[in-house]
């Protein structure tokens, strides 16, 4: 869990950014966590590469996950804000369910949840077809490796990196090959803002991590194959996992129209499910012309969706500060 300091002594709301740990890193927010800076006491999760994690320090399922998540909002103090893009939305809709469960004094002011398979059946894309479309044993075989000597996490099972870029880049071929011929003549006109955006874009999309190989697999069953959340099944240390219990948290939903890894309707669906939140308190945005990267980075994020999320926070936040600034947690300035 990584601290933002800021040159302020003001004690804004504070908003824990749960990043995705599905191939890359949490730099990939950095527009995310700038955007929200000047408006929020800012705190953001920072996955480790499965590569580094000696195989001695044991496994890390996707219930490991949603302990962290309940971990980090403890750490964090009553009235934290809790932001998820894209596949933490599964976890932290887990984790602050078992905490509404558990009557827990720490549950979030607000969950504010951007383009996650919170129900995968709805809409769905080509990433949730091949998911489904192969057993568990297939992605065994196809693309859980070992990891080699040269690695603290030698031996280790992940789902390494560089096939999952492989990935990334296969699910729009045509889109990478436009963008980097749009980047050559950005630099043959000597367009170099233009050519910088670019740059900086790829050299976070370019960096890629290993995944472990039992989180993966339990990602795919559990969300991608079983949908085990919105049909009531999803079990975490042997509880249900209800989210009908939450009544305290106020929902923010946000979706891309034109997202192509999460379908319409995918994340609104948490609405469904969190019956016991009043609908005052409840809140749905489809985002114009934004794809899957556009709802949290770049021009749209900024300047149409942000604003949406700054507003939907302060009217809810309680403005407690943060205990977790007395744990010396590690501090970065963007």
């Amino acid at each position: 869990l990584l601290h933002f300091k800021r040159d302020t002594v003001r004690q804004d709301p504070v908003v824990l950014i749960v990043a995705p740990l599905s191939g890359h890193h949490a730099t990939l927010l950095r527009d995310t966590v700038r955007t929200m800076l000047p408006d929020f006491d800012v705190f953001i999760t920072d996955w480790v590469d499965a590569k580094l994690v000696p195989l001695s320090k044991g496994p890390f399922h996707l219930d490991d996950y949603i302990d962290y998540v309940k971990d980090f909002v403890h750490l964090l103090g009553k009235g934290s804000n809790v932001v998820s893009v894209c596949q933490p939305t599964v976890p932290v809709l887990a984790a602050i369910s078992l905490m509404a469960q558990d009557n827990d004094p720490c549950v979030p002011a607000t969950m504010t949840m951007m383009g996650g398979a919170i129900d995968a059946r709805k809409s769905p894309t080509s990433v949730n077809a091949f998911a489904g479309k192969h057993s568990i044993g297939w992605f065994e075989r196809t693309v859980i490796q070992r990891v080699p000597a040269k690695y603290p996490g030698y031996m280790r099972r992940v789902y390494p990196g560089f096939l999952q870029y492989m990935g990334f880049v296969a699910m729009n071929p045509h889109q990478h090959m436009s963008s980097h011929w749009d980047y050559y003549n950005h630099l043959v006109k000597g367009d170099g803002e233009s050519a910088e955006t670019h740059r900086r874009f790829y050299n976070e999309y370019n960096a890629v991590l290993d995944m472990p190989a039992e989180y993966y697999l339990d990602t795919i069953k559990r969300v991608f194959q079983d949908h085990a959340l919105p049909r009531g099944r999803f079990m975490s240390r042997g509880v249900r996992v209800a989210p009908e219990a939450i009544s305290k948290t106020a929902l923010f939903t946000i979706e891309g129209e034109l997202d192509d890894i999460s379908g319409s309707g995918q994340t609104q669906a948490a609405h469904d499910l969190c019956s016991g939140i009043s609908a005052e308190k409840r809140q749905h945005m489809t985002a114009k012309g934004a794809g899957h990267y556009g709802i949290f980075s770049g021009r749209r994020y900024r300047e149409m969706i942000y604003p949406q999320i700054r507003a939907f926070i302060q009217k809810y936040a309680t403005n407690q500060p943060a205990q977790a600034k007395q744990a010396h947690l590690p501090s970065h300035q963007l």
